[in-house]
């Protein structure tokens, strides 16, 4: 077993180092237009701190964007009404209809250098919690579970993360959050402090991009039914506290909001993007012909084989995931606009909670394994 942990702990960072040098070949100018738009919401901060939060057009007085816009050879650089991820508010203003979160880490590296940098960081944070899934394994099989899922998902850093640079941030929390969630449902008494830090961490993924809000969806439901059902003082403190850590998180981008589009409950997307759900089969044609598909079918079998799992932490693991799947998949698959990476987070938020769920054991379980030992080492003195 631990020649095969070396091997696939190998393999990861076999990929991680490919990843690494593809990722140091990258072009900060490859054409995309939400490329320069995050990198616009980066300079902002640069320039300004937090008052980087207002991505009003008259602030480009510096010719940056109208730079990158050049640069790609956007025909309409001088109107601000005409720029790409720019909408009219009805104050009159022009602004980006990005959450900050982006932009944010794009900021605390140098100008010219800064997507590079935020891959391999996420990369790194999703390959150490591979090589730990792969180093907790106790069984063959749970190794070469863990070891696949690990590569899969360090693979994924380059494709499908690379279509938008909210993805990588976004796999790293979602790789983070999935570990929480597991340690949180294996422990005897459930943590209200480790359960608010699980909603924070939710609550940050919606500044990389606002669909990551539909990602408490499980957590919301796994807490409020059974509230709804025993009115425990217990279960009303955990919901109380997730909730608190969601909107503490989300608070950046509620501020942007404010600031840009005059509420902080009003969007900064434009009518192209904020449309009613409706079944549209040549979006889930694209879905069942993208590799997503692979993704969400892994998903829905995990969850429904550990659904019936005899570990009671691993059971609820399921029914959080199962609920956050009905939500995301509900909502994405019904939305007529398709990119190869909407259910990226959901799926493998899914999926990394799942892993962790089995390879974590409660505590009890852990000291029952031990008394059990201890005799056997008896049974063999003399009596």
């Amino acid at each position: 077993m631990k020649a095969a942990k070396l091997v696939f702990g190998l393999i990861c960072l076999a990929i991680l180092a490919s990843n690494i040098a593809t990722m140091s070949r990258w072009s900060e100018a490859r054409g995309v237009y939400d490329d320069i738009c995050y990198l616009r919401q980066a300079h902002l901060f640069q320039r300004f701190g937090a008052g980087g939060l207002d991505t009003n057009a008259v602030r480009d007085d510096d010719r940056y964007f109208e730079g990158k816009l050049k640069e790609i050879a956007f025909a309409e650089w001088k109107d601000p009404i005409r720029w790409p991820c720019h909408n009219p508010m009805p104050g009159g203003k022009v602004v980006l209809q990005y959450p900050p979160g982006t932009g944010f880490l794009l900021a605390l590296f140098p100008q010219g250098h800064q997507v590079v940098p935020l891959y391999i960081a996420a990369s790194l944070i999703v390959c150490g919690l591979a090589l730990s899934g792969i180093a907790m394994a106790r069984t063959l099989p749970s190794v070469l579970g863990a070891g696949v899922f690990g590569a899969l998902a360090v693979y994924l850093m380059i494709n499908p993360a690379k279509a938008s640079y909210s993805v990588a941030p976004t796999m790293a929390l979602c790789a983070v959050v999935g570990f929480l969630t597991a340690l949180w449902l294996a422990r005897d008494k459930r943590s209200v402090l480790l359960i608010a830090v699980i909603g924070l961490l939710l609550g940050v993924s919606v500044n990389f991009r606002l669909p990551n809000a539909l990602l408490a969806a499980g957590y919301f439901l796994f807490l409020g039914i059974p509230f709804l059902w025993t009115r425990s003082l217990a279960t009303f403190v955990q919901g109380l506290a997730f909730g608190a850590g969601v909107l503490v998180g989300m608070a950046p981008t509620l501020a942007a909001q404010a600031i840009n589009a005059g509420s902080a409950l009003a969007t900064t997307y434009g009518s192209a993007d904020v449309v009613a759900p409706g079944l549209d089969f040549a979006v889930l044609g694209q879905y069942l012909r993208d590799m997503q598909i692979v993704l969400i079918v892994l998903a829905i079998g995990a969850t429904l084989a550990l659904l019936w799992s005899r570990e009671g932490h691993v059971r609820q693991a399921a029914f959080v995931v199962a609920g956050n799947l009905v939500v995301n998949l509900g909502f994405f698959l019904s939305h007529p606009i398709f990119t190869p990476y909407y259910v990226v987070p959901i799926a493998m938020l899914s999926l990394w909670t799942l892993s962790f769920a089995r390879l974590l054991q409660p505590a009890e379980v852990r000291e029952a394994a031990s008394v059990r030992s201890e005799p056997a080492s008896l049974g063999a003195l003399p009596r």
